[in-house]
């Protein structure tokens, strides 16, 4: 059975702390890769809101909801910013025949500093908090660096 291919449309979200410390994961397919939560619309008429709570779940076992226990969805902050930038080649296979453009939209989540996180291990292996100009230096895409420089301009505190 053939896999489906990725929706050129997904979400990237700044898993940040009201001090401006910013969670970065690493990539498990590419040492050295670090980034931001990111991922792809599971299908076309998914909301962007319900692709990050799912995305921030997946990748760091973070849960965004209003029941108890969970980060509010509140905390949650859709930025209305959207980057588009060429897939790279390495991963285009994921995509339908000559997709080679995605459009990437942002978010930001507050969360306590001490917050578990549980990576999925096909997708990340390893996890580091830093101050946010250290994280975007530390990002392997410019789209992901640029988004958390923005941070201290779209903080929400709670």
């Amino acid at each position: 059975m053939n896999k489906p291919y990725k929706i050129p449309e997904s979400v990237l979200v700044v898993i940040h702390t009201a001090d401006l410390d910013v969670l970065l994961i690493e990539r498990a397919d590419k040492t050295g890769y670090w980034q931001s939560v990111t991922g792809s619309k599971d299908s076309l008429d998914e909301p962007f809101v319900e692709t990050a709570v799912r995305e921030v779940f997946e990748e760091t076992g973070i849960v965004v909801s209003d029941a108890p226990g969970a980060v509010p969805l509140h905390h949650l902050t859709d930025w209305h910013l959207s980057n588009i930038y060429e897939i790279y080649p390495v991963w285009r296979h994921r995509y339908a025949p000559g997709v080679t453009k995605n459009t990437e939209h942002v978010f930001g989540l507050l969360v306590p500093r001490t917050i578990p996180i549980t990576l999925a291990p096909r997708e990340h292996v390893d996890h580091i908090w830093l101050p946010y100009r250290e994280a975007a230096d530390k990002c392997f895409s410019p789209s992901n660096a640029e988004a958390v420089l923005q941070l201290p301009k779209y903080l929400r505190r709670p």
